[in-house]
């Protein structure tokens, strides 16, 4: 006997073989239960999903020998010949092939005459919407009245190209892409009983490629398994698919997490080896990332419809969710640009490397580097102003006018990466200069919003945290010198100190911020809270309104006190002025990074 593919042999011969489309079944099984049978079913959904089978499921139901049933006997001649395809009172068409009116008026010619041998004649019409208008116009009387004796039957993947007089007269039932769990379910349902030896993590690759279709699913194993010499293996399935496995990008994150730039080179090198579709993997990336989100805003809400349940739990304590936002729009923007690139490896790649470059916390780590002796740091960009007072020292007003805008560069401490560069108009060199005021730490300022507090600050100029003295200490600057990230940070810095006694602190969460809150993230804070001081110290956090400022709106109103301040000296600077004056110019202002956020 000759082999038969494993997407015909494994066809579901009744509606409780089937998998998933619980929706659509129910409807159908109680419909025939109750006896309130419509005449004309439309069966909508993308490829491979179950439309026909269901169809041929449902002709059963209607003409099996022991009646009207949801339940087929399946060993009768009808619902024996109707699985074989030999059931002479259904009429199976491909209207792809049969488009014209003459085909229709020649279908139903016989209409009107009774079935054979089955209890209803029944028309099968499958990917209908490719009938022509004509078509559809011969076919719209008899599908509104037709004898009692008929049934239509009719499926598509594109019901927007139908009229909407025949949708208007079919009950209609959408069938939907299957989730990976559910195709994983049922390839491994078929393995067992044909049994072949799988590993799992093949059969979640194959679910993914599917893309939701069960047909297309079956034909990927029966694929594998002759490309595995009789045996389905994440190997072969990689090698077979020609995408990278599903960890790599675990990998990827993986390494992110832990700043390894030289492991994400060699990831995707070695990735590149198989020719993947970069494109597709990045559209996994996302999806991930996606998945990511939802773990560490609402925990309970992770599912493992991925099978990566576990995984994405683990990573979800490794990244912040500013990482995790930031990777996001980083992707996103890398599948832009890959439509114009000419090797898109080097767009995934670059998207790894900008992810890697531009994590928050890397320049934090950076600056707790020592810097060699002998190495030149980097310049910054720096307010140079004058005085008012001083306006007399310049002979001519169009001394101050003719010297263009410049911007004046100062070296840098440690935290220059962290400082936001300002330009400003400098004033002519005539004007003598007033003393400049301490630089602004943007870095120390930022949006508290993102998830994560500052680096923390060394009084003497360095980033390594200092010990605070136990008997003179301030809660803001405790907690800006614990340098604690991510999510146990943002708490931290949305606490308020409510209750000290010698080594037990009582702090107070703002209850506006306690959605990601866990008791596992007291013991970081404990954690963090003890090194800053010195000695141990115990941590109780309840969740309330606050009384007083917390950290986080401390360093949120010095921000904005700081760049008004700003905006201000600028609007205050004479070379400003004298522009404004002479040119009959305006200031538009514009927001800064910062405040777009």
């Amino acid at each position: 006997m000759s082999y038969q593919v494993l997407a015909r042999k494994w066809r579901p011969k009744n509606f409780s073989e089937m998998a998933g489309q619980t929706h659509v079944l129910q409807t159908l099984t109680h419909a025939l239960e109750q006896q309130r049978l419509h005449h004309a079913y439309l069966f909508t959904g993308t490829r491979g999903v179950g439309k026909t089978t269901v169809a041929r499921i449902l002709a059963r139901c209607l003409n099996c020998e022991t009646g009207i049933t949801a339940t087929p006997c399946g060993t009768c001649d009808a619902c024996r010949e109707i699985s074989e395809g030999r059931f002479i009172d259904l009429i199976e068409v491909d209207a792809a092939s049969r488009t014209r009116v003459e085909d229709t008026r020649e279908l139903l010619e016989n209409v009107q005459y009774a079935p054979s041998r089955g209890r209803y004649k029944v028309y099968l019409i499958d990917e209908v919407h490719m009938l022509s208008t004509h078509s559809f116009n011969a076919l719209l009387k008899t599908l509104e009245e037709p004898p009692p004796h008929v049934k239509f039957l009719l499926a598509t993947t594109d019901p927007q190209k139908l009229p909407v007089t025949v949708l208007s007269r079919c009950l209609q039932f959408h069938l939907k892409n299957l989730a990976p769990r559910q195709i994983v379910s049922y390839l491994e349902s078929v393995l067992t009983a044909e049994q072949i030896e799988y590993e799992e993590d093949a059969l979640w690759q194959l679910a993914r490629a599917a893309a939701g279709s069960m047909r297309d699913a079956l034909t990927l194993l029966d694929q594998s398994i002759s490309f595995g010499e009789g045996r389905v293996h994440t190997g072969a399935v990689t090698d077979l698919l020609g995408t990278p496995d599903h960890g790599l990008i675990f990998a990827l994150l993986e390494a992110l997490a832990g700043r390894d730039g030289a492991a994400i080179t060699t990831l995707v090198a070695n990735a590149a080896e198989n020719n993947p579709d970069f494109e597709r993997l990045l559209s996994h990336f996302t999806s991930v990332l996606h998945r990511l989100a939802v773990a560490q805003t609402l925990p309970d809400a992770v599912d493992n419809s991925e099978g990566d349940k576990e995984q994405i739990t683990s990573l979800a304590g490794k990244l912040s969710g500013e990482d995790v936002q930031l990777y996001y729009q980083f992707a996103m923007q890398a599948m832009q640009e890959m439509h114009f690139s000419p090797d898109r490896r080097i767009s995934f790649e670059m998207a790894m490397l900008r992810m890697l470059a531009f994590s928050p916390d890397v320049f934090s780590r950076a600056q707790a580097d020592p810097v060699p002796e002998g190495e030149k740091k980097k310049p910054e960009l720096t307010i140079s102003e004058t005085s008012p007072s001083d306006n007399d020292a310049v002979s001519e007003p169009a001394t101050r006018h003719d010297v263009p805008p410049q911007i004046e560069q100062a070296p840098a401490d440690d935290d220059a990466m962290n400082q936001i560069p300002v330009q400003s108009v400098a004033p002519a060199p005539d004007f003598p200069a007033e003393t400049p005021e301490p630089a602004l730490d943007m870095a120390a300022e930022a949006d508290v919003s993102v998830g994560e507090g500052p680096a923390p600050v060394n009084p003497e100029g360095g980033s390594q945290p200092g010990k605070i003295e136990s008997s003179d200490w301030d809660w803001y600057d405790l907690v800006q010198r614990s340098g604690l990230a991510g999510i146990s940070g943002n708490i931290l810095w949305n606490c308020v100190l409510s209750d000290r006694q010698n080594d037990q602190l009582s702090l107070t969460l703002d209850q506006q911020q306690s959605a990601l809150y866990s008791t596992d993230h007291a013991e970081h804070i404990a954690h963090a809270l003890s090194d800053s001081l010195g000695y141990p110290v115990t941590v109780n956090i309840s969740i309330g309104e606050l009384n007083q400022e917390s950290p986080a709106q401390r360093r949120a109103r010095e921000k904005q006190e700081a760049i008004a301040a700003l905006h201000q000296r600028f609007h205050n600077d004479p070379g400003v002025k004298a522009l404004v004056q002479t040119f009959d110019a305006s200031i538009e202002q514009l927001r800064t990074e910062y405040e777009r956020f």
